[in-house]
């Protein structure tokens, strides 16, 4: 597997392209900002996008989508709790993007809790984790996690946006993510990569020695 972390935007959302090695089709999950930096870089690599993926609604994940949608004619795809969500997006919020509107883009497919996204011999399984959001997903194959504002290096995301819900994060994390193998890799929204078996360990939110905080 393929994957080229980007880190784009002003608050630093990371962006991965992911391919397969041998056929290089891949996905794009949360092109948060700088399409053209990310199309540019897509082409470097050879790479063939079937589908964009948002791991949320937010717009730091979602404000290239439409721009590398129609440039690459791919797919894109979002879960069903934030895919109602992306054209009611609050002034207060536009205003923090310096944007007076933002031009939604329509997912071509609305995903599901289990769901599977596939490109070349690659399978990603669509892991609802709500709790930063009510669409919030996690896309996971073999010992690799991709896990958008889910969970980060030594932390968790916020929950006190629209849709967000800090029992539930926890519960997500907990159920959904925690529950995978110690060796498996994880590649968040933002921040530096980990691993469930140190988020597992010393994470102060979730990890074995949250409650001593």
């Amino acid at each position: 597997m393929l994957i080229k972390r980007l880190e784009v935007g002003p608050i630093g959302s990371n962006c991965y392209i992911v391919a397969a090695e041998k056929t290089k089709e891949g996905v794009i999950i949360d092109p948060g900002e700088e399409a053209d930096r990310i199309l540019n870089e897509t082409k470097k690599m050879g790479v063939k996008v079937k589908t964009i993926v948002a791991t949320h609604g937010h717009l730091d994940h979602v404000m290239a989508v439409k721009k590398v949608k129609e440039t690459l004619k791919s797919d894109f795809a979002i879960h069903e709790g934030d895919a109602r969500g992306l054209d009611k997006i609050p002034m207060t919020v536009l205003f923090m993007f310096n944007l007076s509107r933002f031009d939604a883009p329509s997912p071509d497919r609305v995903l599901k809790d289990g769901d599977i996204i596939e490109f070349g011999d690659i399978r990603l399984k669509v892991l609802h984790t709500p709790g930063h959001s009510r669409g919030g997903i996690c896309l996971q194959a073999d010992k690799v996690v991709f896990t958008g504002d889910t969970l980060f290096n030594y932390g968790i995301g916020r929950t006190d946006l629209p849709g967000g819900n800090y029992e539930e994060l926890i519960r997500s994390i907990k159920t959904r993510l925690l529950t995978l193998p110690d060796d498996t890799d994880v590649y968040p929204g933002h921040g530096p990569e980990t691993s469930i078996g140190e988020e597992r360990r010393r994470n102060p939110f979730v990890g074995e020695t949250a409650s001593r905080w």
